[in-house]
């Protein structure tokens, strides 16, 4: 409310305003847009037909200014991102263990040479890539450390995140790897019943499976939010030190990946 109010305090001055202070307060018009696309019912009863009326004619009357205040947002977005994708790669370089944090992982101990995957288990083309990434590892078991990151996603894949919570639950036993493969190897079953068999299978403790799956969401929203402001938009992403690659990838792409980060 309080911004959409101030947006009208400015923009009743617009009139009056020359060109080069109308750049100026053009983010001020694209905040007043936002807010009308946004809650339009109640953008409808705080501003007056009257100042929406002036501010389109703004619009019409100076277009370009809207343009450049949106290329230079974009243009801002783009460098954030940048920022942190190398602020990503670097500490993967030089402090791995912070990227790694609490994530599983499985390989090698020295952490010369990481391999971060950002996984969903519903998605078809994570279930494919983990049969190349299990060939990958057994070659390179003493060579490449593997650390899975949770990338659930949750808008199209239903069972995604609740999979991600149970597998979570499964790495409070030391038993990730193993229950991360069940849930590939029987994408088809996804849901609870699946959940459950396969923690009793692996002989876990079903009391403490069941509490820490109430408790992981923090664990697997950090991930997806890692994810998101590194610009990943799909599953499965693979980082390889400062290689980044995508998709259901063929173990001779990962073997020339690996070739080149040596």
């Amino acid at each position: 409310m309080r911004l959409v109010q101030l947006c009208a305090i400015a923009l009743t001055s617009f009139p009056n305003i020359v060109k080069k202070r109308l750049r100026l307060a053009a983010p001020l018009i694209l905040c007043f847009i936002i807010a009308c696309w946004s809650f339009p019912a109640q953008a409808a009863t705080r501003i007056s037909p009257r100042l929406q009326e002036q501010v389109l004619q703004i619009i019409r009357e100076n277009p370009e200014v809207i343009l450049e205040s949106l290329q230079a947002y974009q243009q801002a977005q783009q460098q954030k991102l940048h920022q942190a994708q190398q602020a990503f790669l670097q500490d993967l370089k030089s402090n791995p263990k912070a990227v790694i944090a609490e994530s599983p992982t499985t390989g090698a101990k020295d952490l010369k040479i990481v391999l971060v995957e950002f996984s969903d288990f519903q998605c078809p083309y994570c279930a494919k890539a983990q049969e190349t990434i299990k060939q990958f590892m057994a070659n390179h078991q003493d060579e490449v450390t593997l650390v899975y990151k949770h990338f659930p996603l949750t808008s199209i894949h239903t069972e995604a995140m609740p999979a991600a919570k149970a597998a979570w639950a499964a790495a409070q036993q030391g038993k990730f790897w193993q229950y991360q493969d069940a849930l590939f190897s029987q994408q088809d079953k996804l849901g609870e019943a699946l959940y459950l068999e396969i923690a009793q299978n692996l002989n876990l403790d079903m009391e403490k499976f069941q509490q820490d799956r109430n408790i992981a969401d923090n664990a697997i929203v950090q991930d997806m939010l890692l994810a998101e402001n590194l610009g990943i938009t799909g599953t499965p992403f693979f980082v390889m030190n400062g290689q980044a690659f995508s998709g259901a990838i063929q173990l001779s792409d990962m073997e020339n990946i690996l070739a080149r980060v040596r």
